[in-house]
Protein backbone atom coordinates (compact mmCIF):
# COMPACT_ATOMS: atom_id res chain seq x y z
CA UNK A 1 0.00 0.00 0.00
CA UNK A 2 2.58 2.33 0.83
CA UNK A 3 4.45 1.72 -2.74
CA UNK A 4 1.33 2.17 -4.24
CA UNK A 5 1.15 6.01 -2.22
CA UNK A 6 5.14 6.86 -3.44
CA UNK A 7 4.34 5.53 -7.16
CA UNK A 8 1.03 8.43 -7.32
CA UNK A 9 3.15 11.27 -5.23
CA UNK A 10 5.84 10.68 -7.60
CA UNK A 11 3.78 10.88 -10.51
CA UNK A 12 2.38 14.00 -9.43
CA UNK A 13 5.40 15.70 -8.77
CA UNK A 14 6.83 14.84 -12.39
CA UNK A 15 3.09 16.06 -13.97
CA UNK A 16 3.76 19.48 -12.12
CA UNK A 17 6.79 19.74 -13.30
CA UNK A 18 6.11 19.32 -17.20
CA UNK A 19 3.54 21.31 -16.74
CA UNK A 20 5.78 24.32 -15.55
CA UNK A 21 8.21 23.45 -17.58
CA UNK A 22 6.11 23.53 -20.65
CA UNK A 23 5.59 27.35 -21.13
CA UNK A 24 9.37 28.58 -20.84
CA UNK A 25 10.32 25.77 -23.14
CA UNK A 26 7.92 27.57 -25.62
CA UNK A 27 8.90 30.83 -24.66
CA UNK A 28 12.76 29.69 -25.08
CA UNK A 29 11.94 28.26 -28.53
CA UNK A 30 10.43 31.60 -30.08
CA UNK A 31 13.04 33.71 -28.56
CA UNK A 32 15.48 31.43 -30.83
CA UNK A 33 13.32 31.50 -33.72
CA UNK A 34 13.02 35.11 -33.34
CA UNK A 35 15.45 36.68 -35.46
CA UNK A 36 17.55 39.76 -34.37
CA UNK A 37 16.13 43.39 -35.53
CA UNK A 38 19.56 44.36 -36.61
CA UNK A 39 23.11 43.41 -37.57
CA UNK A 40 24.27 45.51 -34.61
CA UNK A 41 21.92 43.82 -32.69
CA UNK A 42 22.63 40.35 -33.48
CA UNK A 43 26.84 40.95 -33.22
CA UNK A 44 25.78 42.61 -29.69
CA UNK A 45 24.10 39.38 -28.86
CA UNK A 46 26.62 37.33 -29.72
CA UNK A 47 29.28 38.34 -32.45
CA UNK A 48 30.03 35.84 -35.57
CA UNK A 49 33.66 36.95 -35.38
CA UNK A 50 35.03 38.62 -32.10
CA UNK A 51 37.40 41.63 -32.05
CA UNK A 52 39.50 39.86 -30.49
CA UNK A 53 40.16 37.49 -33.39
CA UNK A 54 40.20 40.63 -35.44
CA UNK A 55 43.48 42.38 -33.70
CA UNK A 56 45.28 39.03 -33.47
CA UNK A 57 46.22 40.16 -36.83
CA UNK A 58 45.20 43.46 -37.14
CA UNK A 59 46.95 45.23 -34.44
CA UNK A 60 50.19 44.85 -36.58
CA UNK A 61 51.38 48.27 -37.82
CA UNK A 62 52.98 46.49 -40.72
CA UNK A 63 49.82 44.66 -42.28
CA UNK A 64 48.79 45.83 -45.61
CA UNK A 65 46.63 44.46 -47.91
CA UNK A 66 47.83 43.48 -51.83
CA UNK A 67 48.20 47.62 -52.58
CA UNK A 68 50.16 48.15 -50.37
CA UNK A 69 47.87 49.59 -48.40
CA UNK A 70 48.19 49.28 -44.36
CA UNK A 71 44.69 47.50 -42.64
CA UNK A 72 46.54 48.02 -39.61
CA UNK A 73 43.99 48.83 -36.43
CA UNK A 74 45.35 48.70 -33.05
CA UNK A 75 43.75 47.79 -30.14
CA UNK A 76 44.39 50.71 -27.79
CA UNK A 77 43.48 52.92 -30.21
CA UNK A 78 40.18 51.68 -31.24
CA UNK A 79 39.17 51.07 -27.20
CA UNK A 80 39.05 54.50 -26.72
CA UNK A 81 37.28 55.75 -30.12
CA UNK A 82 33.92 56.91 -30.95
CA UNK A 83 33.72 53.11 -32.45
CA UNK A 84 34.50 50.99 -29.26
CA UNK A 85 31.59 49.55 -28.59
CA UNK A 86 30.78 48.04 -31.59
CA UNK A 87 31.93 44.60 -33.40
CA UNK A 88 34.15 44.85 -36.56
CA UNK A 89 32.35 42.99 -38.47
CA UNK A 90 28.69 45.07 -37.53
CA UNK A 91 30.26 46.89 -40.24
CA UNK A 92 32.61 45.14 -42.04
CA UNK A 93 29.87 43.05 -43.10
CA UNK A 94 31.98 41.38 -46.12
CA UNK A 95 34.33 40.08 -43.28
CA UNK A 96 31.33 37.27 -42.67
CA UNK A 97 31.73 35.90 -45.96
CA UNK A 98 35.54 35.86 -47.00
CA UNK A 99 38.08 33.44 -46.10
CA UNK A 100 41.07 35.29 -44.48
CA UNK A 101 43.05 31.93 -44.89
CA UNK A 102 45.61 31.80 -47.40
CA UNK A 103 45.43 34.21 -50.02
CA UNK A 104 44.11 37.79 -48.64
CA UNK A 105 41.27 38.99 -50.45
CA UNK A 106 39.81 43.14 -50.40
CA UNK A 107 36.93 43.30 -48.89
CA UNK A 108 36.64 46.73 -50.16
CA UNK A 109 35.56 50.11 -48.24
CA UNK A 110 32.79 50.71 -46.04
CA UNK A 111 29.57 51.37 -47.42
CA UNK A 112 27.21 54.38 -46.41
CA UNK A 113 24.26 51.86 -46.23
CA UNK A 114 26.06 50.48 -43.08
CA UNK A 115 26.65 54.03 -41.43
CA UNK A 116 23.33 54.73 -42.14
CA UNK A 117 21.91 52.78 -39.36
CA UNK A 118 23.32 54.97 -37.11
CA UNK A 119 24.41 58.34 -38.76
CA UNK A 120 21.63 58.66 -40.87
CA UNK A 121 20.49 62.45 -39.83
CA UNK A 122 24.64 63.47 -40.80
CA UNK A 123 24.77 60.93 -44.07
CA UNK A 124 21.33 62.21 -45.55
CA UNK A 125 22.56 65.74 -45.88
CA UNK A 126 25.79 64.63 -46.78
CA UNK A 127 25.16 63.62 -49.66
CA UNK A 128 23.09 66.37 -50.86
CA UNK A 129 26.04 68.95 -49.88
CA UNK A 130 29.21 70.42 -52.04
CA UNK A 131 31.33 67.99 -50.00
CA UNK A 132 29.56 64.87 -51.52
CA UNK A 133 31.45 65.26 -55.33
CA UNK A 134 34.52 66.40 -54.44
CA UNK A 135 37.11 64.46 -57.23
CA UNK A 136 35.74 63.56 -60.32
CA UNK A 137 32.01 62.81 -59.44
CA UNK A 138 32.88 60.51 -56.62
CA UNK A 139 31.47 60.56 -53.32
CA UNK A 140 33.70 62.07 -50.36
CA UNK A 141 33.47 59.75 -47.21
CA UNK A 142 33.38 60.63 -43.65
CA UNK A 143 36.68 59.91 -43.44
CA UNK A 144 38.10 63.09 -45.15
CA UNK A 145 36.96 65.46 -42.34
CA UNK A 146 36.94 63.09 -39.44
CA UNK A 147 39.71 60.95 -40.01
CA UNK A 148 40.31 57.35 -39.78
CA UNK A 149 37.17 55.53 -38.43
CA UNK A 150 39.21 53.41 -36.03
CA UNK A 151 40.57 56.24 -33.90
CA UNK A 152 38.09 59.46 -34.25
CA UNK A 153 36.79 60.27 -30.82
CA UNK A 154 33.29 61.74 -30.50
CA UNK A 155 32.72 65.35 -32.16
CA UNK A 156 32.39 66.95 -28.31
CA UNK A 157 35.91 65.69 -27.50
CA UNK A 158 38.38 68.81 -27.77
CA UNK A 159 40.89 66.13 -29.91
CA UNK A 160 38.15 65.38 -32.07
CA UNK A 161 39.26 66.18 -35.97
CA UNK A 162 35.91 68.13 -35.78
CA UNK A 163 36.52 70.09 -32.77
CA UNK A 164 37.17 74.02 -33.30
CA UNK A 165 40.35 73.77 -32.58
CA UNK A 166 40.97 71.57 -34.82
CA UNK A 167 38.44 71.66 -37.89
CA UNK A 168 39.69 74.93 -38.86
CA UNK A 169 43.47 73.21 -39.88
CA UNK A 170 41.37 70.53 -41.08
CA UNK A 171 39.67 72.33 -43.69
CA UNK A 172 42.69 74.37 -44.19
CA UNK A 173 44.05 71.49 -45.99
CA UNK A 174 41.95 72.12 -48.90
CA UNK A 175 40.72 75.43 -48.62
CA UNK A 176 44.24 77.03 -48.23
CA UNK A 177 43.01 80.53 -49.69
CA UNK A 178 39.91 81.04 -47.28
CA UNK A 179 41.95 79.48 -43.90
CA UNK A 180 44.38 82.00 -44.98
CA UNK A 181 42.24 85.00 -44.51
CA UNK A 182 40.38 83.64 -41.65
CA UNK A 183 43.87 83.23 -39.45
CA UNK A 184 44.32 86.90 -39.90
CA UNK A 185 40.69 87.48 -38.34
CA UNK A 186 38.69 88.47 -35.10
CA UNK A 187 37.30 85.26 -34.89
CA UNK A 188 40.34 83.59 -35.31
CA UNK A 189 42.11 85.52 -32.87
CA UNK A 190 39.23 84.99 -30.20
CA UNK A 191 39.28 81.26 -31.18
CA UNK A 192 42.87 80.38 -30.92
CA UNK A 193 44.27 83.56 -28.80
CA UNK A 194 41.31 84.01 -26.25
CA UNK A 195 40.32 80.69 -26.30
CA UNK A 196 36.91 80.98 -26.61
CA UNK A 197 36.01 78.18 -27.90
CA UNK A 198 32.41 78.08 -27.59
CA UNK A 199 31.68 82.11 -28.43
CA UNK A 200 34.18 82.35 -31.25
CA UNK A 201 33.30 80.58 -34.89
CA UNK A 202 35.03 78.49 -36.63
CA UNK A 203 34.08 76.74 -40.42
CA UNK A 204 31.39 74.81 -39.26
CA UNK A 205 29.44 77.43 -37.17
CA UNK A 206 29.10 79.86 -40.59
CA UNK A 207 28.98 77.21 -43.36
CA UNK A 208 27.04 74.29 -41.31
CA UNK A 209 28.59 70.68 -40.51
CA UNK A 210 27.14 68.16 -42.91
CA UNK A 211 25.03 70.07 -45.45
CA UNK A 212 27.85 72.45 -46.17
CA UNK A 213 26.49 74.30 -49.98
CA UNK A 214 28.42 76.39 -52.18
CA UNK A 215 27.76 80.26 -50.63
CA UNK A 216 26.12 81.34 -53.92
CA UNK A 217 23.48 78.36 -53.74
CA UNK A 218 19.99 79.43 -52.34
CA UNK A 219 20.00 77.44 -49.60
CA UNK A 220 23.40 77.93 -48.29
CA UNK A 221 24.60 79.45 -45.13
CA UNK A 222 26.59 81.86 -46.11
CA UNK A 223 24.03 82.86 -49.13
CA UNK A 224 23.15 86.49 -49.58
CA UNK A 225 19.54 85.55 -48.40
CA UNK A 226 20.82 83.77 -44.88
CA UNK A 227 24.29 85.02 -43.81
CA UNK A 228 22.59 87.93 -41.72
CA UNK A 229 20.68 85.49 -39.89
CA UNK A 230 23.61 83.08 -39.70
CA UNK A 231 26.10 85.90 -38.42
CA UNK A 232 22.87 87.04 -35.81
CA UNK A 233 23.14 83.61 -34.69
CA UNK A 234 26.12 85.11 -32.19
CA UNK A 235 25.60 89.14 -33.16
CA UNK A 236 21.78 88.93 -31.95
CA UNK A 237 22.11 92.85 -31.08
CA UNK A 238 23.32 94.00 -34.23
CA UNK A 239 21.50 91.94 -36.39
CA UNK A 240 18.34 93.71 -34.58
CA UNK A 241 19.80 97.33 -35.79
CA UNK A 242 20.97 96.15 -39.06
CA UNK A 243 17.26 94.82 -39.66
CA UNK A 244 15.69 97.74 -39.36
CA UNK A 245 18.06 99.97 -41.14
CA UNK A 246 17.50 100.99 -44.96
CA UNK A 247 19.94 97.82 -45.75
CA UNK A 248 17.93 95.80 -43.81
CA UNK A 249 15.21 96.61 -45.45
CA UNK A 250 16.90 96.31 -48.68
CA UNK A 251 17.31 92.28 -48.00
CA UNK A 252 13.80 91.96 -46.61
CA UNK A 253 12.39 92.67 -49.66
CA UNK A 254 15.03 90.50 -51.58
CA UNK A 255 17.04 92.70 -53.37
CA UNK A 256 21.15 92.75 -53.68
CA UNK A 257 21.63 95.06 -50.80
CA UNK A 258 24.76 94.81 -48.24
CA UNK A 259 24.73 92.04 -46.15
CA UNK A 260 27.20 91.37 -43.29
CA UNK A 261 30.24 89.93 -45.44
CA UNK A 262 29.48 92.75 -48.33
CA UNK A 263 31.16 95.24 -45.50
CA UNK A 264 33.12 93.03 -42.95
CA UNK A 265 34.17 90.31 -45.51
CA UNK A 266 33.75 86.70 -45.86
CA UNK A 267 36.84 84.94 -43.82
CA UNK A 268 39.43 88.09 -42.92
CA UNK A 269 36.99 90.25 -40.73
CA UNK A 270 38.80 92.39 -38.61
CA UNK A 271 38.37 95.12 -35.83
CA UNK A 272 36.28 97.86 -37.56
CA UNK A 273 37.67 100.41 -34.97
CA UNK A 274 41.36 100.00 -36.05
CA UNK A 275 42.87 103.06 -37.76
CA UNK A 276 43.43 100.96 -40.61
CA UNK A 277 39.74 99.24 -41.11
CA UNK A 278 38.27 102.87 -40.13
CA UNK A 279 40.72 104.40 -43.46
CA UNK A 280 39.07 101.69 -45.86
CA UNK A 281 35.53 102.32 -44.63
CA UNK A 282 34.77 105.36 -46.79
CA UNK A 283 36.17 103.01 -49.95
CA UNK A 284 34.41 100.35 -49.18
CA UNK A 285 30.65 102.46 -49.19
CA UNK A 286 31.52 104.33 -51.85
CA UNK A 287 31.62 100.90 -53.78
CA UNK A 288 27.57 101.31 -53.70
CA UNK A 289 27.12 104.55 -52.79
CA UNK A 290 29.63 106.50 -55.31
CA UNK A 291 28.71 110.16 -55.69
CA UNK A 292 28.25 110.42 -51.73
CA UNK A 293 32.05 108.81 -51.64
CA UNK A 294 33.41 111.61 -53.73
CA UNK A 295 31.66 114.47 -51.86
CA UNK A 296 33.07 112.89 -48.91
CA UNK A 297 36.79 112.45 -50.54
CA UNK A 298 36.52 116.27 -51.31
CA UNK A 299 35.29 117.25 -47.56
CA UNK A 300 37.45 118.11 -44.80
CA UNK A 301 36.87 114.61 -43.37
CA UNK A 302 37.64 112.90 -45.96
CA UNK A 303 40.90 114.36 -46.72
CA UNK A 304 41.59 115.13 -43.08
CA UNK A 305 41.49 110.81 -42.75
CA UNK A 306 43.02 110.52 -46.41
CA UNK A 307 46.51 112.31 -44.77
CA UNK A 308 45.90 110.06 -41.42
CA UNK A 309 43.95 112.11 -39.33
CA UNK A 310 42.75 109.26 -36.79
CA UNK A 311 40.15 111.10 -35.31
CA UNK A 312 38.26 112.69 -38.75
CA UNK A 313 34.76 111.68 -39.02
CA UNK A 314 34.13 108.71 -41.02
CA UNK A 315 30.74 107.19 -42.56
CA UNK A 316 30.36 104.94 -39.29
CA UNK A 317 30.36 108.15 -37.10
CA UNK A 318 27.65 110.06 -38.45
CA UNK A 319 25.68 107.37 -40.32
CA UNK A 320 26.30 104.80 -37.41
CA UNK A 321 27.40 101.57 -38.18
CA UNK A 322 24.41 99.20 -38.62
CA UNK A 323 21.66 101.14 -38.36
CA UNK A 324 21.88 103.76 -40.99
CA UNK A 325 18.76 105.04 -42.31
CA UNK A 326 17.97 108.57 -44.83
CA UNK A 327 17.54 111.66 -43.57
CA UNK A 328 14.45 112.10 -43.37
CA UNK A 329 13.57 109.37 -40.95
CA UNK A 330 13.26 110.66 -37.71
CA UNK A 331 15.27 107.81 -35.95
CA UNK A 332 18.16 108.16 -38.22
CA UNK A 333 20.94 109.89 -36.75
CA UNK A 334 21.43 112.64 -39.74
CA UNK A 335 17.74 113.90 -39.27
CA UNK A 336 18.12 117.59 -38.51
CA UNK A 337 16.47 116.56 -34.93
CA UNK A 338 19.38 114.09 -34.10
CA UNK A 339 22.31 116.09 -35.67
CA UNK A 340 23.60 118.16 -33.09
CA UNK A 341 23.75 115.14 -30.48
CA UNK A 342 25.72 113.28 -33.40
CA UNK A 343 28.07 116.00 -34.35
CA UNK A 344 28.28 116.94 -30.65
CA UNK A 345 29.89 113.38 -29.67
CA UNK A 346 32.98 113.13 -27.52
CA UNK A 347 34.67 111.89 -30.17
CA UNK A 348 34.07 114.81 -32.60
CA UNK A 349 33.17 118.63 -31.59
CA UNK A 350 31.61 118.30 -27.91
CA UNK A 351 30.49 121.50 -26.43
CA UNK A 352 31.49 123.65 -30.38
CA UNK A 353 27.77 122.65 -31.85
CA UNK A 354 25.29 125.60 -32.80
CA UNK A 355 22.95 126.27 -35.04
CA UNK A 356 25.59 128.05 -37.31
CA UNK A 357 27.79 124.84 -36.82
CA UNK A 358 24.83 122.96 -38.33
CA UNK A 359 24.50 124.06 -41.17
CA UNK A 360 28.14 122.84 -42.59
CA UNK A 361 27.09 120.45 -45.56
CA UNK A 362 29.40 117.16 -45.07
CA UNK A 363 28.34 116.03 -48.32
CA UNK A 364 29.05 119.30 -50.29
CA UNK A 365 29.44 119.72 -54.00
CA UNK A 366 31.07 123.10 -55.12
CA UNK A 367 30.03 122.11 -58.97
CA UNK A 368 26.18 122.21 -57.81
CA UNK A 369 24.99 125.59 -57.60
CA UNK A 370 21.34 124.59 -56.59
CA UNK A 371 22.78 122.68 -52.61
CA UNK A 372 24.66 126.04 -51.94
CA UNK A 373 25.09 129.47 -54.39
CA UNK A 374 27.52 130.61 -52.31
CA UNK A 375 29.88 127.91 -52.11
CA UNK A 376 29.64 127.63 -55.72
CA UNK A 377 30.21 130.73 -57.10
CA UNK A 378 33.42 131.30 -53.90
CA UNK A 379 35.04 128.08 -55.29
CA UNK A 380 34.71 129.11 -59.02
CA UNK A 381 36.22 132.55 -57.86
CA UNK A 382 39.37 131.12 -55.87
CA UNK A 383 40.21 128.07 -57.89
CA UNK A 384 40.33 130.80 -60.88
CA UNK A 385 42.72 133.02 -58.62
CA UNK A 386 44.33 130.53 -58.03
CA UNK A 387 45.06 129.03 -61.56
CA UNK A 388 45.71 132.75 -62.78
CA UNK A 389 47.98 133.93 -60.07
CA UNK A 390 50.47 130.74 -60.25
CA UNK A 391 49.84 130.63 -63.97
CA UNK A 392 50.71 134.39 -64.51
CA UNK A 393 53.95 134.55 -62.38
CA UNK A 394 54.92 131.18 -63.38
CA UNK A 395 55.04 131.66 -67.20
CA UNK A 396 57.07 135.29 -66.20
CA UNK A 397 59.65 133.58 -64.54
CA UNK A 398 60.10 131.33 -67.17
CA UNK A 399 60.09 133.96 -70.05
CA UNK A 400 62.89 135.94 -67.34
CA UNK A 401 64.72 132.73 -66.89
CA UNK A 402 65.43 132.12 -70.77
CA UNK A 403 65.50 136.26 -71.35
CA UNK A 404 68.35 135.75 -68.58
CA UNK A 405 70.32 132.98 -70.22
CA UNK A 406 70.31 134.37 -73.98
CA UNK A 407 71.55 137.54 -72.73
CA UNK A 408 74.07 136.49 -70.76
CA UNK A 409 75.37 133.62 -73.58
CA UNK A 410 75.07 136.93 -75.79
CA UNK A 411 77.09 139.15 -73.71
CA UNK A 412 74.04 141.63 -72.98
CA UNK A 413 75.12 142.71 -69.84
CA UNK A 414 77.79 142.39 -67.13
CA UNK A 415 77.10 141.36 -63.54
CA UNK A 416 78.44 143.78 -61.02
CA UNK A 417 78.15 142.70 -57.40
CA UNK A 418 79.96 145.30 -56.29
CA UNK A 419 80.35 148.07 -58.35
CA UNK A 420 81.15 151.86 -57.95
CA UNK A 421 78.58 154.37 -56.72
CA UNK A 422 76.25 154.65 -54.26
CA UNK A 423 73.84 152.43 -52.16
CA UNK A 424 71.10 153.11 -50.87
CA UNK A 425 69.03 151.04 -47.81
CA UNK A 426 65.68 150.50 -49.23
CA UNK A 427 64.17 148.79 -45.89
CA UNK A 428 64.05 149.82 -42.72
CA UNK A 429 64.51 146.78 -39.69
CA UNK A 430 60.65 146.61 -38.98
CA UNK A 431 59.95 146.28 -42.73
CA UNK A 432 62.94 143.32 -43.12
CA UNK A 433 61.55 141.40 -40.38
CA UNK A 434 57.61 141.98 -41.74
CA UNK A 435 59.64 140.27 -45.12
CA UNK A 436 61.02 137.68 -43.11
CA UNK A 437 57.51 137.04 -41.88
CA UNK A 438 55.70 137.23 -44.99
CA UNK A 439 57.71 134.47 -46.36
CA UNK A 440 58.51 131.76 -43.58
CA UNK A 441 54.92 132.10 -42.69
CA UNK A 442 53.65 131.19 -45.97
CA UNK A 443 56.30 128.67 -46.71
CA UNK A 444 54.97 127.26 -43.66
CA UNK A 445 50.70 127.51 -44.79
CA UNK A 446 51.96 126.08 -48.00
CA UNK A 447 54.01 122.62 -46.66
CA UNK A 448 51.19 122.35 -44.07
CA UNK A 449 48.04 122.76 -46.19
CA UNK A 450 48.64 121.35 -49.48
CA UNK A 451 48.95 117.76 -47.89
CA UNK A 452 45.44 118.52 -46.63
CA UNK A 453 44.58 120.19 -50.19
CA UNK A 454 45.64 116.99 -52.21
CA UNK A 455 45.08 114.60 -49.88
CA UNK A 456 44.70 112.14 -52.55
CA UNK A 457 48.15 112.37 -53.87
CA UNK A 458 50.94 109.74 -52.78
CA UNK A 459 52.87 111.92 -51.14
CA UNK A 460 50.39 113.71 -49.39
CA UNK A 461 50.30 111.09 -46.15
CA UNK A 462 54.12 110.91 -46.08
CA UNK A 463 54.65 114.65 -45.88
CA UNK A 464 51.93 114.71 -43.51
CA UNK A 465 53.73 112.00 -41.40
CA UNK A 466 57.31 114.18 -41.44
CA UNK A 467 55.41 117.41 -39.90
CA UNK A 468 54.72 115.18 -37.03
CA UNK A 469 51.10 114.10 -38.04
CA UNK A 470 48.02 116.06 -38.80
CA UNK A 471 47.59 117.17 -35.29
CA UNK A 472 50.81 118.63 -35.07
CA UNK A 473 50.36 119.95 -38.59
CA UNK A 474 47.22 121.71 -38.08
CA UNK A 475 48.63 123.15 -35.09
CA UNK A 476 51.88 124.80 -37.40
CA UNK A 477 49.23 126.18 -39.88
CA UNK A 478 47.38 127.66 -37.32
CA UNK A 479 49.99 129.39 -35.98
CA UNK A 480 51.21 130.33 -39.62
CA UNK A 481 48.02 132.35 -40.35
CA UNK A 482 48.04 134.15 -36.89
CA UNK A 483 51.70 135.67 -37.64
CA UNK A 484 49.89 136.26 -41.72
CA UNK A 485 46.95 138.43 -39.98
CA UNK A 486 49.24 139.67 -37.52
CA UNK A 487 51.98 141.53 -40.18
CA UNK A 488 49.11 142.30 -42.48
CA UNK A 489 47.71 144.29 -38.92
CA UNK A 490 50.99 145.95 -38.09
CA UNK A 491 51.52 146.61 -42.22
CA UNK A 492 47.64 148.85 -41.84
CA UNK A 493 49.28 150.24 -38.35
CA UNK A 494 52.33 151.47 -40.32
CA UNK A 495 50.49 152.97 -43.02
CA UNK A 496 48.00 154.72 -40.63
CA UNK A 497 50.78 156.29 -39.20
CA UNK A 498 52.43 157.09 -42.08
CA UNK A 499 49.34 158.46 -43.95
CA UNK A 500 47.39 160.20 -41.25
CA UNK A 501 50.08 161.01 -38.14
CA UNK A 502 52.86 162.22 -40.38
CA UNK A 503 50.58 163.02 -43.23
CA UNK A 504 53.19 161.75 -46.06
CA UNK A 505 52.39 161.30 -50.10
CA UNK A 506 52.66 158.86 -52.53
CA UNK A 507 51.79 155.67 -51.33
CA UNK A 508 48.44 155.41 -53.11
CA UNK A 509 49.28 157.63 -56.42
CA UNK A 510 52.59 158.60 -56.01
CA UNK A 511 56.11 157.73 -57.16
CA UNK A 512 56.11 154.70 -53.52
CA UNK A 513 52.81 154.22 -54.33
CA UNK A 514 51.35 150.09 -54.03
CA UNK A 515 47.89 150.11 -55.87
CA UNK A 516 48.55 149.11 -59.99
CA UNK A 517 48.24 152.60 -62.15
CA UNK A 518 49.58 153.11 -65.77
CA UNK A 519 53.10 153.05 -65.77
CA UNK A 520 52.78 149.18 -64.16
CA UNK A 521 51.02 148.82 -67.18
CA UNK A 522 53.17 149.88 -69.52
CA UNK A 523 56.44 148.49 -67.55
CA UNK A 524 54.71 145.41 -67.84
CA UNK A 525 54.23 144.88 -71.62
CA UNK A 526 57.44 146.34 -72.34
CA UNK A 527 59.39 143.45 -70.42
CA UNK A 528 56.92 140.89 -71.96
CA UNK A 529 58.51 142.33 -75.33
CA UNK A 530 61.87 141.83 -74.09
CA UNK A 531 61.18 138.74 -73.12
CA UNK A 532 59.82 137.38 -76.41
CA UNK A 533 62.75 139.09 -78.67
CA UNK A 534 60.15 141.95 -79.64
CA UNK A 535 61.66 144.73 -78.25
CA UNK A 536 64.82 146.32 -76.61
CA UNK A 537 65.66 146.00 -73.18
CA UNK A 538 64.00 148.68 -70.64
CA UNK A 539 65.74 151.39 -69.61
CA UNK A 540 67.27 150.91 -66.21
CA UNK A 541 66.54 154.59 -65.38
CA UNK A 542 62.94 154.33 -66.76
CA UNK A 543 61.02 154.02 -63.51
CA UNK A 544 59.36 155.41 -60.42
CA UNK A 545 61.99 154.68 -58.34
CA UNK A 546 64.52 157.62 -58.95
CA UNK A 547 67.33 156.09 -58.45
CA UNK A 548 70.50 156.79 -60.14
CA UNK A 549 71.71 154.89 -63.65
CA UNK A 550 75.02 153.05 -61.42
CA UNK A 551 72.48 151.90 -59.25
CA UNK A 552 70.24 150.84 -61.36
CA UNK A 553 72.12 149.05 -63.62
CA UNK A 554 73.69 147.07 -60.43
CA UNK A 555 70.65 146.25 -58.83
CA UNK A 556 69.06 144.83 -62.17
CA UNK A 557 71.91 143.13 -63.12
CA UNK A 558 72.39 141.57 -59.63
CA UNK A 559 68.67 140.51 -60.49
Amino acid sequence: MSGIRRLLSTLAFSTLLVALAGPLTAGAQEAAAAPPTTATDAAAIEPAIPNSRCFNCHDDAEMKDEAGNSVAVHEAQFAVSAHKKLDCVGCHTAALGVKHKGKRQPLGPVSFDVCMECHEDEITPFQGSVHAKVKGGKPGTCEGCHGNVHTFVRSNNPAAAMAPLNQVRNCGVCHEDMMEGYLSSVHAKSLFVSGLTDAAPSCSDCHGSHDIQRHDAAGARTSHAKSPETCGDCHKGILKEWDESAHGALWREGKDGPVCSTCHEAHAIQDPTTAAMRTHMPSDCGNCHEELYKSFHDSFHGKASAVGHGSAAMCSDCHTPHHNLPASDPRSSTHPDNLAATCGASSCHEGKVNAAFLTFIPHSDPMDRDQNAWVHYIYLFMTLLLLGVFGFFGLHALLWLQRTLVGRLRGEFKVEHFGPGPYVRRFTTTQMWLHVSIILSFLLLSVTGLPLKFAAAPWAPGLMAALGGPEIAGFLHRFAAIVTFGYFAVHLAMLFRDVALKREKGYFWGWRSMTPNLKDVQDLWANLKYFLYLGPRPSSTAGRTGRSSTTSRSSGASA
